[in-house]
């Protein structure tokens, strides 16, 4: 299922006929009820890659909805009133059903849609926003948690106190949609207006292996574009990585040796460390409070640019 995407705004667009949503900071998902008794429910990621034996509690409420059905939405996991990244990255790095189901457990999963694509076999995607917003509430307010709508509004003041108060919460900005809008899959045909601590960097190199990557050489979109080294990456992130590279050099990937070229960087506490350019770069979102302290989160690779 290929989903809609959404162009960066620096400021609040204010119009008729606009909704707001809080984006929140989770991990892309959509979730496909089939029409199976069995295993009827996908759920699928961004990329297109099956996860759903990594969030078999969201799977499980899944399948109280209509046969037929798809939503898109924000798989999130709450810890001490909050939504928290890196807690979701646990879940989706979950290696064994045992694991995923002790985790499910001990970090539950919310699922925060924002449209439903089809609906008992419907294709509702060429419906306006407004509809589908409609028939979203209507399906799943009766369900409850985990599976709940993203909260709407087509104030703009109100919207503006959300943007300003729900980091808090970590909520990391809004999604702007027209309500006479169909569904723009595959397409940028939303507006996100996003805290400035979340930004996309050039990926200029990586630390530690091609087939296990630790760590990105990040170029910043701000300051004065000295590269800098990531925080570590998650397990999932280190297997997109080492696809990306191997997509680029498969006998580095087969664990032919490689060398630097004597390229070294100085990583926050680890001092000079060598790593392996990228040329071209790839892109990554990223989460920086500064340009160096602390170093970079890497959120994911912007594979879709």
């Amino acid at each position: 299922m290929t989903v809609a995407l959404a162009v960066a705004v620096r400021t609040l667009p204010r119009a008729p006929g606009l909704a707001y949503e809080p984006k929140f900071d989770g991990h892309r998902l959509v979730i496909i009820r089939t029409d199976r008794a069995v295993d009827g429910v996908v759920l699928q990621a961004r990329s297109g890659r099956i996860v759903t034996a990594a969030f078999p509690d969201l799977a499980a409420a899944a399948h109280h909805l209509p046969a037929g059905t798809v939503l898109d939405g924000e798989v999130v996991v709450w810890h001490a009133g909050r939504t928290d990244f890196a807690l979701v990255q646990r879940r989706a790095a979950a290696a064994s059903a045992a694991r995923a189901a002790v985790l499910a457990q001990t970090l539950p999963a919310s699922y925060a849609a924002f449209d439903v694509l089809e609906l008992a076999g419907l294709d509702l995607r060429a419906r306006p926003y407004e509809r589908r917003r409609a028939l979203l509430v209507d399906l799943l307010l009766p369900l409850g948690p985990p599976l709940q709508p993203v909260p709407m509004t087509t104030d703009p003041e109100l919207a503006e106190t959300w943007y300003e108060t729900l980091p808090a919460s970590g909520i990391e900005g809004l999604v702007v949609k027209r309500m006479d809008q169909p569904y723009p899959a595959g397409r940028r045909g939303w507006q996100k207006l996003r805290h400035t601590n979340v930004r996309d960097a050039a990926v200029v190199g990586y630390t530690g292996t091609a087939r296990r990557p630790l760590a990105l050489v990040l170029v910043l979109p701000v300051g004065d574009e000295t590269p800098l080294v990531s925080s570590p990456l998650t397990a999932p992130l280190r297997a997109e990585v080492a696809a990306a590279v191997a997509a680029r050099d498969p006998e580095a990937a087969g664990g032919a040796p490689r060398t630097s070229r004597g390229a070294t960087i100085t990583a926050i506490g680890l001092g000079e460390v060598p790593f392996h350019p990228l040329d071209p770069p790839l892109t990554a979102e990223v989460r920086h409070t500064s340009t160096r302290h602390p170093p970079p989160e890497v959120l994911r690779l912007r594979t879709d640019l």
